[in-house]
């Protein structure tokens, strides 16, 4: 029975990342997509918070150059971004997973807001422009949910003993 749970575990952090990628990718209509969250980045400070011993920069690097490929974007460029989300909530995951939700949350807001602008610079040195709604909005959308998938993730890490 021992030796099933690392590989429950790897299996239900594997689903969650399918989960975030199948919600990234889904289509919305023309007025919500500015409002669409980086479901990605939620499961990837879910993950490095809770269980930094399971994923870490390599799965970060993967996911974030799956998204690359789903995305149709620049190659590497989400998982740059992704990379530098990973570290720095890894280097402080010991202190913020212990803050209230509502910490918890302006520290997403912080990391969304690193996320957001390493996308931005790297989109703006290929010469993309978007507007500002369209970049910065889902910033606000993914903080307000991440108590919500917190909630979520917890039910799923007790349910399935995933440690």
């Amino acid at each position: 029975m021992r030796t099933s749970l690392p590989r429950r575990a790897n299996w239900v952090i594997a689903a969650t990342y399918i989960v975030a990628l199948l919600f990234t990718i889904w289509p919305l209509p023309n007025w919500a997509e500015p409002f669409r969250p980086a479901w990605v980045v939620l499961v990837t400070i879910y993950w490095c918070l809770f269980l930094p011993h399971r994923v870490g920069l390599l799965v970060s690097f993967v996911v974030g150059v799956l998204v690359d490929t789903l995305s149709g974007g620049l190659l590497g460029e989400h998982a740059l971004a992704l990379i530098l989300v990973a570290w720095v909530t890894l280097k402080l995951h010991l202190q913020v997973r212990v803050y209230p939700w509502w910490q918890q949350a302006l520290v997403v807001l912080s990391l969304m807001a690193l996320y957001t602008f390493v996308l931005f610079w790297v989109d703006g040195m290929l010469g993309y422009t978007q507007g500002a709604m369209t970049r910065w909005m889902p910033l606000l959308v993914t903080t307000v949910l991440w108590p919500w998938v917190v909630q979520l993730l917890n039910l799923l890490q007790q349910r399935y003993q995933v440690s």
